[in-house]
């Protein structure tokens, strides 16, 4: 009898050795937008190929619509491992102590994806990426949203219209400098209660791509949006350092290819889902679409280029010369 039961016991123990060691590796990822968004779509299709090409040694559980954190709360998380994956904005970098990130919140620095690319394609991109290193974090890549609009009650057409208004930003430094320079009040407050802020009057404006202005229904309670293009928003896909070194090679590789395939589905998908979202905010009737005229658009550089220079000690002189020699052959 003893000899059977220890053969046994022997046997629910490799079983559940095997069954533990069988355990898919679970990567939770999270973000702060709707599922429908170019970030979304693609964190969703990153889930489905990092599954499948790992035969499902990895399993990657999505929480949009900041249904774990909020985007204040979500690079802690990361830090701690709470979670393994994020693709916060990039303004979300200068608050962790990697101010040069703050170079793609600055007004009109890009003056086309085309010269976007060269950037976060090239060098200057992928040294960004390694300065993460330090703070817990490894950069996988870009993912792209795109250029934002402004949105108020009033019409924004030339700066003087911005006087007084309170427009909710993401925390940045560039972005209270922005708005600042256009003669606005900025209020910092996290993405996901932005639509509440707007309709109840805590803020009169805001600033983001229609993909993000539309998911969320900010059109619904802003009766005016400008076409400006002012400024760009993008992510960066990130994980816990410490979890990704300690990722067995192969598993490791096969993400890698994952995220080089949600990231090229991604970009494809950015420019057209805003277009799409710019015409419904236009055929739900509520929100006027101005497009500046070209006087117009030359009074906000005007207000806002010196912005650059006021930021020019913050981020690295080096760098912002080196982003506008590298955007000037686009």
């Amino acid at each position: 009898m003893t000899i059977k039961f220890l053969a046994a016991a022997l046997a629910f123990f490799v079983s559940l050795n095997s069954a533990w060691a069988q355990a898919p590796i679970v990567i939770k990822f999270s973000h702060v937008v709707a599922p429908d968004t170019p970030k979304g779509q693609a964190a969703e299709r990153f889930k489905l190929l990092a599954e499948q090409f790992t035969r499902g040694r990895v399993k990657v559980e999505v929480y949009p619509n900041s249904q774990l954190y909020k985007d204040k709360e979500e690079l802690e998380a990361l830090q701690l491992g709470a979670v393994q994956m994020l693709a916060p904005s990039l303004a979300k970098f200068g608050p962790l102590g990697v101010k040069e990130f703050e170079a793609f919140d600055l007004p009109y620095i890009f003056p086309s994806k085309a010269a976007l690319y060269a950037v976060t394609e090239g060098p200057i991109g992928r040294e960004l990426l390694r300065k993460l290193q330090s703070k817990g974090l490894t950069g996988l890549a870009y993912w792209d949203n795109g250029f934002k609009v402004m949105s108020a009650n009033r019409p924004l057409h030339v700066p003087a219209d911005f006087r007084g208004l309170r427009m909710r930003i993401q925390s940045s430094t560039v972005l209270d400098a922005q708005m600042r320079a256009l003669g606005a009040r900025p209020q910092v407050m996290a993405f996901s209660e932005a639509y509440q802020a707007l309709e109840t009057g805590l803020v009169d404006g805001t600033e983001n791509p229609p993909s993000n202005m539309y998911t969320q229904r900010m059109h619904l309670v802003q009766k005016h949006l400008t076409v400006s293009n002012h400024g760009y928003l993008g992510y960066a896909v990130i994980v816990n350092r410490k979890f990704w070194d300690g990722l067995p090679g192969d598993v490791r590789a096969a993400l890698e290819r994952a995220m080089r395939d949600a990231t090229a589905f991604e970009k494809t998908i950015a420019q057209r889902d805003n277009d799409r979202a710019l015409e419904a905010i236009r055929q739900a009737r509520k929100t006027t679409i101005y497009y500046l005229t070209p006087q117009e658009q030359a009074q906000w550089r005007a207000a806002l280029l010196p912005v650059h220079r006021q930021m020019e000690r913050r981020i690295g002189k080096d760098l912002l010369d080196a982003i506008a020699r590298e955007t000037a052959k686009k």
